[in-house]
């Protein structure tokens, strides 16, 4: 059964604290490793006492994420500094103005509709049917924080609505980043293996119980 977002849920989000969206956290110092080359070889997460500092601890888009990242890699792994084809990211202020209506119970959001008016709608970019794969979120670890691109293919609405309601301006976020997959367009086998590189491992305050 399918379960909707009304609009007056659509506008709440922007009062939701930041830890809302604390998972557990691990105390493990050792990482796993990973499927994707590029993660294995330079890493983007920070674990146990780096948590909270480095380049990568504020995500403000992909272009701006991957400029640390030296000229061999972008030869090697070109895939992985570009969004895949039917990819989108979207830049929101909140309220988003966005109905959101989950693919299955718990598990998975697709774009239902945009509010008349709203700054989705006003953007321009997101489309009745678009799947939310990605969107940024604030961790917090005790004084430290952290904003990542989390995949959220698995991201039930509660999540969903906790995940954007912890981009605050108390943590520097002027708005929050959907990642979108457009079916018809995007390969999903090709967005799959791209989201791995932003898949928290299990040693950090990150990894969800999704």
């Amino acid at each position: 059964m399918l379960k909707a977002l009304s609009v007056s849920i659509v506008f709440v989000l922007t009062s939701l604290p930041a830890n809302a969206f604390a998972p557990a956290i691990s105390t493990s110092s050792t990482p796993l490793p990973s499927t994707t080359q590029l993660y294995a070889e330079n890493g983007i997460w920070n674990t146990a006492g780096s948590f909270g500092k480095g380049k990568f601890r504020f995500y403000n888009g992909l272009q701006s994420y991957m400029e640390p990242f030296p000229d061999e890699d972008r030869e090697l792994y070109p895939e992985m500094f570009n969004l895949p084809k039917g990819v989108y990211e979207v830049p929101l202020a909140k309220p988003c103005g966005i109905l959101f209506e989950e693919i299955e119970p718990n598990r998975g959001v697709f774009v239902q509709g945009l509010v008349e008016g709203g700054n989705a709608a006003r953007q321009g970019v997101l489309q009745d049917g678009d799947v939310l794969v990605g969107v940024t979120a604030i961790q917090i670890s005790g004084a430290k924080w952290e904003r990542r691109m989390i995949p959220a293919k698995k991201f039930g609405f509660d999540l969903v609505v906790s995940a954007i309601g912890s981009n605050e301006e108390k943590w520097g976020c002027n708005n929050v980043i959907l990642m979108v997959e457009r079916p018809g367009e995007a390969d999903r086998e090709e967005v799959d293996k791209f989201l791995e590189f932003f898949e928290p491992p299990s040693d950090t305050p990150w990894k969800l119980p999704v």
